[in-house]
């Protein structure tokens, strides 16, 4: 029986999985079970940020594996240390707590919220997200979550939460009231088709949270770390939250999380008020010390700039090259996408065919966040593959 064989007939049946093993990768190439070689410009959705099988990240962990795997988070590590000195000290932030998950992240930053609204806003509870957003698969996050094709099937959700519009300043205003605690977006929408903010939509919010005393929570699971140029998304647009959630990026593979918060919103957890078993294990957190120390290196993030650029001249080429198609590119960074006319599955699928691994979101997205580590050359292949597709009629008209 094969691998594939036994993941259909053992594995839940939770994902609609491609039909390829993959068993190796080095830096920005994967290669399945029979030796084909593929380009990742999905990079796990936006996880592997340096890359796979980075030998910095396999150094540290190995060693630290040989050292000590694993104690409770009622002791302190040194790696654990490390990192949260990192985090701190290149962001708004005042303190971390670690988790396993961006899912995890994100319950956190929730229940601070609830902690927030008890302490600072009349006990307010309920939260403001926008509709379209993404913010994980447990049941509180599923219903923070503004997609109802998520949420499907999984009712009652968790209550108290309200939908906006993205970038509908007038409707988050109207909608934050005595009653809402926080605003929790996503800096720019990830699963909701990398949809940048409108101008100056992000620092309104910040001045409607400041105005009505609520708290700004920042889901950058998706945008952090480098996938915009930026070691956070927010960077880009002047301000700053009162939480923000990490994850995917942070451990280039492994498996974590993290809540950043203001002293003020942290001190809002107190011994025994919130807790997690495996996070900021020692283990992790040394992938995440290497990760970390690597975006700060003087010019990486000036080269996920430039690889961006390089990638939205190139999608943007192929928008007006093809204007019977109607085609429109977005993003930042090395957060694109490319909206097309009509579904993007047999896209994807065509694309794996030829060597490329790309993701299709909102049914029309193509959606590229390779590892930040993207060569010209990834990027020229992937602008040229498209191109073909396209003059040759494998993607549709509109």
């Amino acid at each position: 029986m094969t691998s594939q064989e036994k993941i259909d007939q053992y594995v839940m049946q939770t994902y609609g999985r491609f039909p390829v093993t993959f068993v190796r990768g080095e830096g920005c190439l994967l290669w399945d079970d029979q030796g084909k070689s593929y380009i990742d410009f999905l990079a796990g959705i936006a996880v592997c940020g340096l890359g796979h099988a980075n030998p910095e990240v396999a150094e540290a962990v190995c060693a630290q594996a040989k050292k000590l795997l694993h104690v409770s988070n009622l002791f302190y590590t040194e790696p654990q240390a490390r990192v949260a000195e990192l985090l701190v000290q290149n962001s708004f932030a005042d303190r971390v707590f670690f988790c396993n998950s961006g899912a995890e992240a994100n319950e956190g930053a929730l229940k601070l919220s609830r902690l927030w609204g008890k302490a600072f806003k009349d006990g307010a509870h309920e939260v403001v997200t926008i509709q379209g957003s993404f913010h994980g698969r447990t049941i509180a996050t599923l219903s923070a979550t503004g997609q109802e094709k998520i949420q499907k099937g999984y009712d009652p959700l968790v209550s108290r939460f309200k939908y906006a519009p993205w970038g509908d300043l007038e409707a988050i205003t109207a909608a934050v009231d005595e009653k809402v605690c926080a605003v929790m977006l996503e800096p720019i929408l990830g699963e909701g088709g990398v949809v940048p903010p409108p101008e100056g939509y992000l620092p309104a919010v910040r001045r409607l949270c400041d105005k009505t005393g609520t708290m700004l929570i920042f889901d950058e699971i998706q945008t952090g770390l480098g996938r915009t140029g930026k070691l956070f998304a927010h960077e880009h647009f002047g301000v700053k939250p009162d939480v923000m959630t990490l994850a995917k990026g942070l451990g280039n593979g492994l498996p974590v999380g993290a809540v950043c918060a203001t002293s003020e919103a942290a001190a809002l957890f107190q011994p025994g008020s919130h807790a997690t078993t495996f996070g900021a294990g020692p283990l992790i957190m040394e992938a995440a010390r290497v990760v970390l120390e690597t975006l700060l290196r003087p010019g990486f993030l000036e080269r996920v700039q430039q690889a961006g650029k390089k990638l939205r001249k190139g999608l943007e080429g192929l928008c007006q090259k093809y204007p019977g198609h109607k085609l429109e590119a977005r993003g930042l960074g090395l957060m694109r996408a490319l909206i097309l006319p009509t579904p993007g599955a047999t896209v994807v699928k065509k694309m794996l065919q030829r060597g490329f691994v790309i993701n299709c979101t909102q049914d029309k997205i193509l959606r590229f966040v390779p590892p930040l580590i993207i060569e010209d050359a990834h990027i020229d292949a992937l602008i040229g593959a498209l191109d073909e597709m396209l003059a040759a009629g494998e993607i549709a008209a509109g």
